[in-house]
């Protein structure tokens, strides 16, 4: 995993953030290191969702993402396999198993 951190800003609601502040003050952490936590499992688990994953894969069929961002979600394996079925399911590549 990269080491390579971007700052980002987003607004949430009050009361989040404020259990959050809690949450960080209990465990003797900061809130960054409670939210960089929550982002990774709630990461973790979505991809591991067959509804989203489904989705994953159509937006990368789409074109809609790339294989860069497919891997970052799925992971290196499963990326490749996701991009041999895309060119199986290619027009191209089917016109061309037609004519063998």
């Amino acid at each position: 995993m990269s080491t390579e951190k971007k700052r980002v800003q987003f607004r949430a609601p009050n009361r989040l953030i404020d259990r959050t502040d809690a949450l960080a003050a209990v465990l003797g952490e900061d809130r960054t290191d409670i939210l960089v936590t929550a982002l990774r499992e709630y990461l973790q688990d979505a991809t591991h969702d067959d509804t989203l994953t489904q989705e994953i894969a159509a937006a990368y069929y789409d074109d809609e993402i790339t294989f860069d961002q497919l891997k970052a979600l799925v992971g290196a394996e499963e990326a490749a396999n996701l991009r041999v079925l895309k060119q199986q399911l290619d027009e191209d590549f089917v016109d061309e198993v037609a004519e063998l």
